[in-house]
């Protein structure tokens, strides 16, 4: 069974400041969005522009790109039996991981929550209509 959240929680107001710059074009994204699964990911907040992924063996299994535990300023590697599946389009708590996400758009690399560098060249190959790019 994938994520579960409460829809009925209080309205919450997330100000990370980088929401409304990350996200530069949205083209598509998985329709009703998707609860994530946040255990063990380190902060409180999950921002825009963070890179979602979801497993091979459960279609109902998506969460946040794991950080480096070694520094959480880091995406990790992915891991086994996960694919990528897009990015963050706003900002969402661990209370309340209701997450919008986007497969299709420009994302402002520069803006975004962590470096895609080391990953972009894989992400490109599975959403190849995603594209990272900044003025």
């Amino acid at each position: 069974m994938g994520a579960t959240a409460n829809l009925a929680s209080e309205l919450q107001v997330i100000t990370s400041g980088l929401d409304s710059v990350v996200i530069r074009r949205y083209g598509a994204g998985i329709i009703g969005g998707r609860t994530l699964d946040v255990s063990g990911y380190p902060y409180d907040v999950i921002k825009a522009g963070h890179v979602i992924i979801a497993s091979d063996d459960d279609e109902t299994l998506f969460k946040p790109m794991p950080l480096k535990a070694s520094n959480y300023d880091q995406y990790d590697t992915l891991p086994g039996s996960h694919h990528y599946v897009g990015v963050l389009v706003r900002s969402v708590t661990k209370d309340a991981p209701l997450a919008a996400i986007m497969y299709d758009g420009e994302v402002n690399d520069k803006a975004s929550p962590y470096s895609v560098d080391n990953i972009k060249t894989a992400m490109k190959t599975e959403l190849p209509g995603l594209v990272f790019m900044h003025d």
